[in-house]
């Protein structure tokens, strides 16, 4: 019996001995072996200094630099370790009010005492070399290393975008982004983020009670480094977007052009606009603030990707084609014109006074309204008088084949669809059956509810010059190294038209410069076809529009020009594209007088 108890004794006791053994073991790996243990145990006197990577740089499709980076610093403060100190100077040096300092201060211990906080961002490199001097005296306070954005030249704005401090919501859905991280905000710097971002490197290092930086924790073998982001190729030419945005000054309006056999854009104006560099730095709220209450310009919107105009006539180019398509006209179709198509009850869609009877070629030559009345009417009416809702319908895959009416996918965030009214619309706005082509006889001449953006509008010259279809529009043609675009942007999108049909219409074109609505647009140099429009605007005097290709051959640019209030298509919008076309093709403008008359114009009404 008393050898049973002993043997229980024994077990109890060797169980003891053996948890005793394992606390032991434990506690010297913890003290001894395991260095994170250290690091966590030492950090009271270690600062973590997140090494934030460089952007990556945007050059133009000539390789000139566009964006790059500018070194930078934040003032960052751990609430904890701030004690008495020289604020005055410290307020001096930063150029902020002593209100301000305490106000920050105290914001950075609500949010917390013993984490580093941003207490300034973006100081530039020539106040930081009088603030480096004197960091010993401020306890709680050190400089990280950034990095902004700064840009060669003052021009695509709206293409390039801005930076921005990560807003809550980001960082709650992306765990790369920490408080005070800059992410892209709008243009290539937003749909591009995560190639430009780059990596995020970490630095450990040791600091004394006098906030000294004593040199890297273990030798730096806790550090990581930062990877930079990627460089990006855009597709812009910087002479021919800077000219652009010349002859835009002062006036509303747009300028989008694009290569026709690989959908590159060449240019993307909105005017007015403004200098990107206004949007970096300690100004930028001020500068954005500023921008932002500008109702009367509204630079920071953009118009060539999200205004939507009537096409007004350049429209009839693509009501010619799905006519020819339709078989209800042919090279040779001849309509007179009266002045204008009859609608009945004495409504009337006017013309200008041109010769006739017109066939199909000088039609577009010299923008008949009464022949595209007739035609579109022949198209709704094809089937007869009352299957106009199918009919209609067949019209309008057609015109949406021309990547009109719909986003086309470009590679900048915001883009706008545009409108191609649907039958359903028409069903649910005059009911069921009630309603006929001459209800809707306003589309022929691209008025009504029709709506497409510039970007659009240039595209759909790029499918007439192509004969036939296009490449999705795109502003970067390399990541990582030129000339390596993503494969969505290489596929052709082929619209409903017979390729065999768009000869006719570029005849018209090429007419309407050598002899019809845009002599003031012809260059003796280069074959240049296009088509005027003069959109109708409720809300004051008429837009001035033109579409262009050229050569006519193997066309190397396609463009579309809107300038908002400014009248005829051939008043203003015609000789600014004309300009860009002879500086793409020939890398200078000789018509100096023109030149400097389309810059001078001042079309803003205040």
């Amino acid at each position: 019996m008393e050898k049973h108890y002993l043997n229980r004794k024994l077990i109890i006791l060797g169980l003891f001995v053996l948890i005793g053994f394992i606390f032991v073991i434990r506690l010297f790996y913890i003290q001894v072996v395991a260095e994170k243990y250290i690091l966590s145990a030492t950090n009271n006197v270690l600062r973590y200094i997140t090494q934030y990577p460089g952007r990556g740089l945007i050059y133009d499709r000539k390789g000139k630099l566009l964006v790059f980076n500018e070194a930078a610093y934040d003032m960052m403060v751990i609430p904890m370790q701030v004690n008495a100190m020289d604020t005055a100077e410290f307020c001096r040096l930063l150029e902020i009010r002593i209100e301000d300092f305490r106000d920050r201060l105290n914001k950075a211990q609500r949010y917390s005492s013993l984490k580093p906080t941003v207490f300034e961002s973006q100081i530039n490199r020539e106040n930081f070399g009088a603030l480096q001097e004197k960091m010993f005296m401020f306890n709680g306070f050190f400089v990280q290393p950034r990095t902004l954005r700064k840009y060669t030249y003052p021009i695509a704005a709206h293409m390039l975008g801005y930076v921005g401090e990560a807003n809550p919501s980001v960082i709650a859905g992306d765990p790369y982004y920490k408080s005070s991280d800059y992410i892209g905000i709008s243009g290539i710097e937003k749909s591009y983020e995560k190639e430009l971002r780059g990596r995020k490197g970490m630095k450990i290092r040791v600091v004394d009670v006098h906030n000294r930086d004593m040199g890297s924790f273990q030798k730096g073998q806790y550090d990581t480094i930062s990877v930079a982001g990627k460089d990006l190729w855009s597709s812009i030419d910087a002479d021919l977007q800077l000219l652009g945005e010349q002859l835009m000054q002062n006036k509303k309006g747009s300028i989008v052009a694009i290569e026709p056999s690989s959908g590159e854009v060449l240019c993307l104006v909105s005017s007015p606009a403004y200098d990107p560099n206004l949007l970096v730095g300690r100004i930028r709220n001020h500068n954005f603030s500023t921008l932002s209450e500008d109702s009367i310009n509204i630079p920071l919107f953009n118009r060539a990707l999200m205004a939507t105009y009537p096409p007004g006539s350049t429209f009839k180019t693509a009501n010619a084609l799905v006519g020819l398509q339709e078989g209800v006209v042919t090279a040779n179709t001849r309509y007179g014109c009266p002045g204008g198509f009859a609608l009945g009850n004495g409504h009337v869609v006017g013309c200008h006074e041109h010769s006739g009877p017109l066939d199909l070629i000088e039609s577009i030559q010299y923008s008949c309204n009464t022949y595209y009345c007739k035609l579109f009417k022949s198209i709704l009416e094809k089937d007869g008088f009352y299957a106009t809702d199918e009919d209609f319908n067949k019209w309008r895959n057609h015109i949406l084949s021309f990547g009109l009416g719909k986003r086309l996918g470009l590679d900048l965030p915001s883009e706008l669809s545009g409108n191609i009214p649907s039958s359903a619309y028409y069903d649910k706005y005059y009911g069921k059956n009630r309603w006929r082509s001459l209800t809707v006889i306003s589309l022929a001449i691209g008025q009504g509810e029709i709506l497409v953006t510039p970007v659009q509008l240039a595209n759909m010259t790029a499918v007439i010059a192509n004969r036939g279809y296009y490449i999705i529009p795109h502003v970067i043609k390399g990541l990582g190294k030129p000339n390596s675009v993503k494969s969505t942007y290489m596929q052709k999108h082929y619209c409903s038209v017979d390729p065999n049909y768009f000869d006719v219409v570029v005849e018209g074109m090429e007419q309407v410069v050598l002899g019809g609505t845009a002599t003031n647009a012809r260059l003796d140099s280069i074959p240049i076809c296009a088509k005027t429009g003069t959109a109708q605007n409720p809300h004051g005097d008429n837009h001035s529009i033109f579409i262009a290709f050229a050569p006519k051959e193997n066309p190397r640019i396609a463009i579309s020009v809107i300038v908002e209030n400014a009248g005829w298509g051939s008043s203003w919008a015609a000789p600014i594209a004309s300009l860009m076309i002879e500086q793409y093709m020939n890398g200078v403008v000789k018509r100096e007088e023109l030149k400097e008359r389309m810059m001078n114009g001042n079309l803003i009404r205040k």
